[in-house]
């Protein structure tokens, strides 16, 4: 029978759930279970695809076109889990479904309400995956912290799944959070204390506390708040800060956390496997004996989340080459006032990233022709891909003022234009192209070089596309179409011959790259970076 883990935040939001949980379920795969995760947002949104970068951080893509919480990224970075549309629910999914339902008539009558209705279908989505998957055990992360208003369905539901599943079935674990008052110089468990109650309050006890901290918690610590909390000692997980969030799976093993799951559970299980990790990620990212510095030219650089797989991807480049990665965040509009010699000099490699709308886009063409006049390893992705395309066209092909009609309407040159079948839609989410899309890479490219194979599967999520008009003129120039979609005949990649290293793709390869599989873009981009030093 599949187990069930739901992971409960407290104190304050940002302290890592979906990262822990992440851990979490890589320590159990290291013991051989098969193991999915899911997300449960919060908010009323149906899902973050409308949300600006600056309110909700990035949107992860799945293969099958779902727009989610990045947290999923955490997910598949650190476990072999493949996760879909089903992995993450919020509110608004729940509501709508449940809204749907009445109206067609479907509960004949009775009155709906948050109890009954809304829980099972929370319930319902949480069996799903299970079912789906056929996982031995699914992780369910709790968007937001306890005492949220917003929350509180989602935390009912968890509640009731322990009598729907029975306790042996059901774990539940509470990240919370153990400040250290540096004017006192004291560590303070009331906050955790607090959090536990607010948690009990709503009729969940918690088997596993894990504790964020910046100071090593005491024995004494940990028996106050396992005797406040009423949980076992060895149940309080002490996760400090560490270098770098890889070291986490490890620092929850040598706590033994997945012997306490497995007891719980009455699982046995093999030994655990994590020296493949520990050799070949964490001690590569702790030690590394080279350094590559990177620019993410960017129109989101004030918010870390905004670009956190983009960024997890070069932190794996650089574990794939042995290097430490130095991020020099530059934002687009810098470069607008400033050019773009000022901030791009002295790095190895410049990539741009996607993004919408009109802001910063002169700034991000700026970069890319810094780059290609002065032979820096770049690499564009998305958006990236198509300012590459306008730089090119504007100052080799000399099509003056050309543009993407995204950006203007009425460009005389629109060397980046709508699909129309995109002109006619008028509804914003979940609209745009979505999801996994089969490429074919053309032999004796980059590309090619790059890929070791001529059919390829990347995640998609944008709306605009390269104008084949112009393919015929920039060819002629030098740039090489490498990659095209077979099922529109779309162009997906763009290369510059005579330049080391230079590839612009209109997907997004950062959405499958992992710390122990770097995505071969993103490898070979940092090999090109420390050549190029």
């Amino acid at each position: 029978m599949t187990k069930y883990i739901f992971v409960t935040g407290g104190v304050i939001s940002s302290l890592g759930k979906g990262i822990a949980s992440a851990s979490i379920g890589k320590i159990l795969e290291a013991r051989g279970l098969k193991v999915t995760l899911m997300k449960l947002d919060p908010y009323i949104n149906v899902d973050p695809g409308t949300m600006n970068p600056y309110q909700h951080g990035e949107v992860y893509v799945t293969d099958d076109g779902a727009e989610t919480d990045l947290d999923l990224g955490h997910y598949e970075r650190f476990t072999k889990a493949k996760l879909t549309r089903f992995n993450n629910a919020t509110t608004g999914q729940v509501y709508n479904a449940v809204i749907s339902r009445e109206r067609r008539g479907d509960y004949l009558g009775k009155t709906i309400q948050v109890i009954p209705h809304i829980t099972a279908e929370i319930k319902d989505r949480i069996k799903k995956v299970a079912e789906v998957s056929a996982a031995d055990i699914v992780l369910i992360e709790i968007g937001g912290t306890v005492g949220d208003i917003e929350s509180l369905p989602f935390l009912e539901a968890a509640r009731q799944f322990e009598l729907d599943m029975g306790v042996a079935n059901v774990l539940y674990i509470h990240l919370t959070l153990v400040p250290y008052i540096k004017v006192a110089d004291e560590i303070k468990t009331k906050p955790t204390q607090h959090s536990v109650g607010t948690l009990r309050e709503i009729g969940i006890q918690p088997d596993i506390l894990i504790c964020r901290t910046e100071k090593v918690l005491s024995e004494d610590i940990k028996e106050k708040i396992s005797l406040f909390c009423n949980v076992r000692r060895e149940a309080v997980i002490e996760s400090r800060d560490v270098e770098s969030i890889y070291q986490i799976p490890l620092e929850f093993k040598n706590q033994i956390l997945d012997e306490i799951i497995l007891n719980h559970f009455n699982l046995i299980s093999k030994s655990s496997d994590l020296r493949n990790w520990e050799k070949n990620v964490v001690e590569r990212v702790l030690n590394p004996k080279d350094k590559a510095r990177i620019a993410v030219v960017g129109k989101y650089i004030g918010l870390q989340d905004a670009y956190k797989s983009i960024y997890e991807a070069l932190i794996h480049g650089g574990i794939a080459n042995n290097a430490k990665i130095e991020l020099i965040k530059v934002d687009s509009e810098d470069i607008e006032k400033h050019g773009p010699c000022k901030f791009l000099n002295q790095v190895n490699g410049i990539l741009v990233p996607g993004g919408f709308g009109s802001r910063g886009i002169n700034g991000k063409v700026k970069a890319i022709q810094f780059a290609r006049e002065n032979k820096i390893p770049f690499l564009g992705l998305c958006l990236g891909m198509q300012c590459a395309v306008i730089e090119f066209a504007r100052n080799v092909c000399g099509l003056r003022n050309a543009n993407s009609t995204e950006i203007n309407p009425k460009t005389k040159y629109p060397v980046i234009s709508l699909l129309e079948e995109q002109k006619k839609v008028k509804g914003l989410g979940g609209t745009m192209r979505l999801g996994s899309y089969p490429c074919k890479v053309k032999k004796g490219t980059l590309a090619y070089k790059v890929y070791a194979k001529e059919l390829i599967y990347e995640r998609h999520r944008h709306r605009y596309e390269f104008n084949d008009k112009y393919k015929k003129l920039l060819e002629k120039k030098g740039m090489v179409f490498s990659g095209i979609c077979l099922k529109r005949n779309l162009v997906e990649m763009v290369e510059l011959r005579g330049h080391p290293y230079f590839i612009a793709v209109q997907s997004h390869p950062e959405f499958k790259s992992k710390p122990d599989a770097a995505h071969p873009l993103f490898r070979e981009f940092i090999t090109a970076a420390l050549k190029n030093k």
